[in-house]
């Protein structure tokens, strides 16, 4: 990890030094077949084989494919397995794209309301994420992120989150004690709080030799992903609690799209944002083949009761721990037609 920030630095500085889109405050001329192509870089946490990475490359060859941009990616961790870090260097104004959540975006933004979005059991039906971006309430929470220097570009449906174990879960008590992989920000400390486990926030590229090592005894994740990682490997029971509805909020840098000429800067925009509807379908298309190659791999996949769970969680919106406003819920809903 130390090697791959390293190289990740000295590319940023390379581009830089020889010219790139942030040399002289990004001053491309539209239009200009001068004009020096605008670098980029996808990058992500999630093996090449799960539908967001192959979004981001469908993306980059599109972008590159118009002669504009210089569009490449880097997945699976290659510039780092923390996915903070790498919305850090995006606001910093590294040319950077990088899929996040927005459970992640709301703890590292202080954006609490953003929480609703991944909060366990609400979101549930996919066709809300294309209604989403034309409400009012999600163009507040980009202009607060804006104001942080950083854009929200496009929100992908990325599979339901379900617990990966190394002992069989039929049940929420079965989760009491146990030592969970889980995100490290707000949303990922109420799930255990009130499901019993103790919440473990580590990278992603540390939970297959956790488990190994047995330092954890399973994650909570999506399908693609845990099959893209191999936790069949090492934790041979699902439970298909399906708690969060898992997003890819795709952010960069405000400043990167204010150095692009508007032409180009609507088709980087356009182009996110078609191709993350498109692989949204996907992945929800892909799923249930998922689960089959997860049982084919000897991974026992248990469906639990689905009510046990949502009433386990039921406090967590009475005591109010993701800070949510008064009436948000409903708010969201009533934007979304829901």
């Amino acid at each position: 990890m130390k090697m791959a920030k390293m190289f990740f630095c000295c590319a940023v500085v390379a581009l830089v030094a020889g010219g790139g889109v942030f040399a002289n405050g990004g001053g491309q001329q539209s239009g200009s077949k001068e004009s020096p192509k605008i670098t980029v870089t996808f990058a992500g946490t999630e093996a090449p084989t799960t539908g967001q990475s192959r979004m981001m490359q469908e993306v980059a060859d599109k972008l590159n494919a118009t002669g504009r941009f210089d569009a490449s990616v880097q997945v699976n961790g290659a510039l780092s397995n923390n996915t903070d870090d790498l919305v850090a260097q995006a606001k910093s104004g590294v040319p950077l794209v990088v899929p996040s959540d927005p459970g992640r975006l709301a703890s590292q933004f202080s954006i609490p309301d953003l929480n609703i979005l991944m909060a366990p059991y609400v979101l549930t039906d996919i066709s809300a994420l294309e209604k989403l971006p034309n409400t009012a309430i999600f163009k507040e929470w980009q202009a607060q992120l804006e104001a942080q220097g950083i854009t929200f570009v496009a929100d992908m449906y990325n599979g339901f989150r379900s617990f990966y174990t190394t002992t069989p879960v039929n049940g929420v008590g079965d989760l009491k004690g146990l030592r969970i992989r889980g995100f490290g920000n707000n949303i990922g400390n109420a799930l255990a709080k009130y499901l019993g486990f103790a919440n473990i926030g580590i990278s992603w590229g540390e939970v297959l030799p956790g488990i190994q090592q047995k330092t954890l005894d399973g994650c909570e994740v999506q399908v693609a992903t845990a099959y893209g990682a191999a936790i069949y490997e090492v934790a041979k029971y699902l439970a298909l609690s399906k708690h969060y509805m898992l997003q890819s909020s795709f952010v960069c840098s405000s400043s990167l799209l204010n150095s692009m000429p508007e032409a180009d800067r609507k088709v980087f925009l356009d182009t996110i944002q078609e191709t993350a509807k498109k692989y949204g379908d996907i992945v929800a298309s892909e799923e249930n083949s998922y689960y089959q190659q997860m049982k084919d791999k000897g991974v026992t996949i248990t469906e639990v009761n689905i009510k046990e769970f949502e009433n386990a969680i039921a406090p967590l919106y009475t005591n109010n721990d993701l800070g949510l406003s008064p009436g948000l819920k409903d708010r969201l809903f009533r934007e979304l037609g829901l």
